[in-house]
């Protein structure tokens, strides 16, 4: 049987009833012969606010060019985009996890309006990623995501540098240990034109992933933002969607268990950001598919780290690309039997056949042979004891120490912190504790670079620890266990700590306690009171509202139908 390339489309654009919504569409330049295609929808998350998404205005003409050479008629639409690098340490970036969902909501409102017969999603900044995804596996309509590129590395004193550096920086002129014309000088230096943040932060890690998983092309994210070959990347997308509809492959063919799984395997092989944890549990509750905090540990235990990025190693995205890309990583996994290859992609190949035709470029050293990696297992470890009862997550590079003990410096928000790492009253042995930065409390979650690399810039990544129920951004380094749970704002243990209580992370124990006993943190939360909300009306209150745990993945609830 044919397949229907209008299968949605045709109640939009077909029939007498329809004459009034195509003399709309006329008006501003589809023709009948447009109208009688398939019609693909473009979901673009370019902004001007940012040089993340700053491509993709490009980007989407050359898809447009691939659907119409393959039949299909183009109609692009725009949704938001937050920076996190712009908006950190402000209350701007509580907007950014809470613009994951509204993302994901008008993706899926602009599916369900336009009833597109297919659909691409243009991405790039952090929560854009996830966010798409989950609005094409809301809709599970033929869907595939193009990742707009990493950033080229910025260049101070003849060394690579990225806007983690700046951040770090910041710490180091606040410490005086260089000059406000230093910091000046990175400042200009770090971000040379468009693209993601250049390590393997949460941009690039969920490009990765999402290429693990099978929703992007493989080899298509790894190609730098202003490479001219992105342009090829975006008119073969245009003609994959019109291959993938006539297919009919959807999302939740794709999006099984072992894709998940195969997902986890690359965060850890690449040292991705702790974000990946939030994102692929959000997205496996849009895909039906069970995952839990556990899964993270446990495939990260059994999952080598040998792929050199900052910000725990030496490299930035674009030398990934000059090694050989995102398909010679996967082909590793594969021949190590870390990932399962056998798996469905949007290219109508298997991951094991996309990832054979990598060529790794003689000599590189971005990423390891699997009898050399960086360290045997991966970086992400999940945490829990009587002070993250439903979890908690830390990163490690590998050289960071697994054991440590000290006095807990606690802060209410991410300001206060920030104003006593920078007036340089922390000192080396403390835990420095953020709360009531979780999905509710703060709400959104704020990422932490901020804070962590002050810290770094201060000379204390290596002597202090830090735990929030907030979360960090994929730049983050040193001892820093986030998204705590339960969260302060729900009376979680964390609420209870006071100034001086004893708090111990031990890695290898797989445990975040204090020193308390538990009739001593059950009196204490029973005179906890719930601080005010910080926001009572608009989408900042909804989200509070709705949120779940940061051990759910942040997701939102639906509230029960009455």
């Amino acid at each position: 049987m044919t397949q229907d390339m209008k299968p949605r489309s045709r109640t939009i654009t077909d029939g007498r009833n329809r004459a009034a919504a195509r003399s709309m569409l006329k008006a501003i330049g589809f023709t009948d012969d447009d109208l009688a295609r398939p019609i693909i929808g473009i979901a673009n998350t370019w902004i001007e606010t940012m040089p993340c998404n700053f491509n993709l205005r490009v980007l989407a003409a050359k898809v447009k060019e691939g659907i119409r050479a393959a039949g299909g008629t183009p109609m692009e639409f725009n949704t938001v985009a937050v920076s996190d690098g712009v908006t950190m340490g402000t209350q701007g970036m509580k907007a950014s996890l809470i613009s994951r969902e509204v993302i994901a909501d008008s993706i899926e409102l602009m599916g369900r309006g336009y009833l597109f017969d297919a659909m691409v999603a243009l991405v790039a900044c952090d929560k854009t990623i996830p966010g798409a995804a989950m609005g094409l596996t809301r809709l599970n309509i033929p869907s595939l995501l193009l990742y707009g590129g990493s950033i080229m590395p910025g260049k101070w004193r003849g060394r690579d540098i990225t806007i983690q550096h700046v951040f770090e920086a910041i710490g180091a002129n606040a410490a005086g240990k260089i000059t406000d014309e230093e910091l000046t000088e990175i400042e200009n230096a770090a971000c040379p034109g468009p693209g993601a943040c250049g390590g393997q932060y949460t941009a690039n890690t969920m490009a990765t992933v999402m290429e693990t998983l099978g929703l992007a092309p493989l080899g298509s994210g790894s190609v730098p933002a202003v490479d001219p070959r992105k342009n090829t990347v975006g008119v073969e997308g245009g003609q994959l969607i019109m291959d993938l509809l006539r297919r009919d492959l959807k999302p939740r063919d794709i999006l099984t268990r072992q894709a998940f799984e195969n997902a986890i395997a690359s965060v850890a092989s690449t040292g991705g950001s702790t974000n990946a944890v939030l994102h692929l549990l959000a997205l496996a509750r849009e895909a039906g598919i069970e995952l839990e905090l556990e899964d993270f540990d446990r495939i990260s235990a059994q999952t080598p780290l040998f792929v050199d990025l900052m910000p725990g190693g030496q490299y930035t995205a674009v030398d990934v690309d000059r090694a050989g890309g995102i398909q010679l990583i996967v082909k590793r996994l594969i021949e190590g039997g870390f990932i399962e290859g056998n798996v469905a992609t949007v290219s109508g190949r298997t991951l094991v056949e996309d990832s054979a035709t990598a060529v790794e470029t003689p000599g590189q050293e971005v990423i390891h042979a699997l009898d050399q990696p960086i360290k045997p297992h991966g970086g992400l470890i999940i945490l829990r004891g009587n002070l993250a009862p439903e979890g908690a997550v830390v990163k490690v590079a590998g050289h960071e120490r697994s054991l440590h003990r000290g006095p807990a410096r606690v802060f209410n928000s991410e300001e206060e912190a920030m104003e006593a790492v920078t007036a340089s009253r922390i000192q080396a042995g403390d835990v420095v504790v953020i709360r009531y930065e979780g999905p509710r409390g703060g709400p959104g979650m704020r990422e932490m670079l901020g804070v962590t690399a002050a810290l770094v810039g201060a000379g204390l990544g290596e002597s202090v620890a830090l735990l929030t129920d907030g979360r960090f951004s994929g730049a983050t380094r040193g001892l820093m266990i986030g998204h705590v749970a339960p969260e302060a704002a729900r009376g979680g243990p964390i609420a209870a700590l006071t100034d001086g209580d004893e708090i111990t992370l031990d890695l290898e124990a797989r445990r975040l306690d204090v020193t308390l006993s538990p009739d001593e943190l059950a009196a204490r939360l029973a005179n906890w009171q719930p601080p005010a909300p910080l926001y009572t009306t608009g989408v900042f209150a909804r989200y509070a509202a709705l949120v779940s745990s940061a051990a759910e993945g942040a997701i939102l609830h639906t509230p029960p139908f009455e």
